[in-house]
């Protein structure tokens, strides 16, 4: 038996590295929470004067930097100036240099959520008349790279430390005792507190260049460390630790002072015990809630408590089913775990489902919001897949009640008399005899010691037989390892699921983008593509077809432009230059130049091509077909 246990051990480790790469891989590159609702000048906008200040408005408040904010010339220099305000709410503002020239400005912002996670973007407004500009309008969030990277595996590290530490304690305390004498769960629990002390440790020193620069080479930047420990999360992290000092007191006299007392002082132990440890549990959790989704958003006062209970709940149900698969496939052949403790934890579990149940329902309607953000976003796909996870664990952990009933109804089987049998008549004496002959002189010792040692090596094997021998037992392993490897499963999703941007956040972030780009409803402005098809005639030779004109989304702000040629027999072909300029004649806006790329016979692109405002436009296509011969024929187009 214990030859099959090993691959499947392996097996679900691989299952646990491989669930975690997949998902951390495909996490969105900016995980963040907070989003960008507005801003003055607008993306995109066209301003007649050069602005005093920009404003940023966001979903939630942030905490910004000296750096937080940057304006860039169209040739990537800094014009603003002075640390950015928050003149009060959710908007903040930088002040810009005076004097500036037309053209077009890059805002970029890197910013800390108040729920922890880092928020980075940028966008372009111009002044006068747009212009080319050698700055990129997108930024790469600090926990892009491989920092970010880290901080990730952290946070699931930690969320499975805390798991493991808390559900294997309470898994003895309210379930099992006998436990607290088990050498493999008092490694698994301590393994727990190791776990989670080390995976805070390393993310209070990943923080700072989490949320600045994202450099390998900050990590140990004591100065950023400082920073960090001014912050919410920071003080969130440094409570987790001295919380930690606490459990290991705990870890202490739980597998210490509690094992060895006598069934009648244990109770009154117990009860201290669960006390403490309840406390110690839910301030681990509170760690979380202080500092991540529960402390920002609809009724914080509420949602803190719910998330506290939602992790111990957890604990209580993952971690419990961790600490129990250790005790049926390693606890000793002497101290088995027995079907009224199997019976115990099926009841906490089942009140822990519950718990999550009504929980995580909560949740849900506060972080999403609207059935559609269910679907529509991707906080709501994670969800349904938690959601699904769920349901097949509770569906196997209905299959391993069942072991555990026909454990306690079946009388033992005729194997474990046949195996009984087969002991050895001398065995028992032949220990004793090697005891008494211990003082025999020291080759006698020797010879005794070991005699003793294979004695109770054959007699542990043979009681490890006759356990495995159980059908009852051998399914209800099966069913427990089942819902063991769902459970790591279930833990990858849930920590991705925290990185992730609430759906209500993204669905109102994205409205307000929309609304600052779109048109209003009484200008009667249509939306979708654009499509211009102008027939040209240069007089030379080859000189007729017809030029198609493609602008995508054809709205205030980036464009996608796509230019086709064509002969007059519907054939592409391709000329030597064509360009494109765009007039807007009721605002005296242009025109504004642009040259599109060659890409293949006949189609030449461009993308980023920027309209500053909603009106009705010019599109001037000039095509030349040879040096000399050239013509510009021109069409209007709505566009909003």
């Amino acid at each position: 038996m214990t030859q099959t246990i090993a691959p499947r051990v392996r097996i679900l480790v691989l299952l646990l590295l491989a669930v975690t790469g997949a998902l951390l891989a495909g996490a969105a590159p900016a995980s963040a929470h907070a989003a960008l609702t507005g801003s003055d000048p607008g993306q995109g906008a066209v301003v007649d004067t050069a602005p005093t200040q920009v404003s940023l408005t966001f979903s939630e408040q942030i905490a910004v930097s000296d750096d937080a904010v940057r304006v860039l010339d169209p040739k990537g220099k800094r014009v603003d100036k002075g640390t950015p305000a928050n003149p009060g709410g959710t908007t903040y503002t930088v002040r810009l240099l005076s004097g500036l020239p037309d053209g077009t400005y890059t805002v970029a912002y890197q910013v800390v959520s108040a729920d922890s996670h880092p928020v980075a973007g940028a966008f372009t407004f111009s002044i006068g008349a747009p212009s080319e500009t050698s700055v990129s309008a997108s930024a790469q969030a600090s926990d892009d790279g491989l920092v970010g990277r880290l901080y990730g595996i952290g946070r699931y590290v930690s969320y499975a430390g805390f798991v493991v530490l808390a559900g294997g304690a309470a898994f003895v305390l309210a379930c099992w005792e006998r436990g607290a004498g088990v050498r493999a769960v008092q490694r698994l629990v301590v393994s727990g507190w190791l776990t989670l002390t080390a995976a805070t440790l390393a993310l209070l020193l990943l923080r700072g260049s989490y949320t600045t620069s994202g450099a390998v080479g900050d990590v140990f930047d004591l100065s950023l460390l400082g920073d960090v420990l001014q912050t919410k999360t920071g003080a969130a992290l440094v409570s987790r630790l001295l919380l930690l000092a606490a459990a290991a007191l705990f870890i202490a006299v739980l597998f210490g002072a509690y094992d060895k007392r006598e069934a009648e002082e244990k109770r009154d132990l117990t009860f201290g015990l669960a006390i403490g440890g309840t406390v110690v549990a839910a301030g681990l959790a509170a760690s979380w809630a202080m500092s991540e989704h529960a402390s920002q958003g609809l009724q914080p006062g509420v949602a803190m408590p719910v998330d506290v209970l939602h992790l111990l709940a957890v604990a209580a149900w993952l971690g419990g089913l961790t600490t129990l698969l250790v005790a049926l496939y390693r606890a000793p052949a002497d101290t088995p775990v027995d079907q009224d403790a199997v019976q115990r934890f099926s009841r906490l579990a089942f009140g822990s489902v519950v718990a999550l149940a009504v929980t995580g329902v909560y949740q849900s309607w506060r972080q999403l919001g609207s059935w559609s953000a269910l679907t529509d976003t991707r906080y709501g796909q994670l969800l349904l897949a938690k959601i699904g996870l769920v349901v097949v664990m509770v569906a196997v952990a209905s299959i391993s009640r069942r072991w555990t009933a026909r454990l306690a109804e079946a009388p033992a089987p005729a194997v474990l008399e046949e195996e009984k049998e087969k002991q050895p008549a001398g065995a028992g004496k032949a220990t004793e005899a090697g005891k008494g002959e211990s003082g025999a002189g020291k080759g006698g010792d020797t010879r005794a010691a070991q005699l003793a040692r294979q004695q109770a090596a054959m007699e542990n094997a043979r009681q490890k037989r006759l356990r495995d021998a159980d059908p009852n037992r051998f399914g209800l392993r099966r069913s427990v390892l089942a819902e063991a490897g769902i459970a790591v499963v279930l833990l990858a999703v849930t920590t991705v699921l925290t990185q992730t941007e609430p759906g209500r956040t993204e669905q109102e972030a994205a409205a307000a983008a929309s609304a600052s780009s779109s048109p209003s409803a009484s200008t009667g402005q249509g939306t979708g593509a654009v499509t211009l098809n102008m027939p040209f005639d240069t007089g030379g030779e080859n000189g007729r077809g017809v030029v198609t004109i493609d602008l995508d989304p054809a709205r205030v702000g980036d464009n996608d432009m796509h230019v086709y040629v064509e002969g007059p027999d519907g054939q592409a072909f391709d000329i030597p230059e064509v360009k494109v300029a765009f007039t807007l004649s009721a605002k005296d806006i242009g025109p504004l130049p642009v040259v599109p790329d060659h890409i293949t016979t006949g189609h030449w692109s461009a993308s980023g091509v920027q309209i500053p405002m909603t009106g009705d436009w010019k599109v001037e296509v000039t095509v030349r077909t040879s040096d000399i011969d050239q013509v510009t024929v021109s069409k209007n187009a709505k566009i909003g």
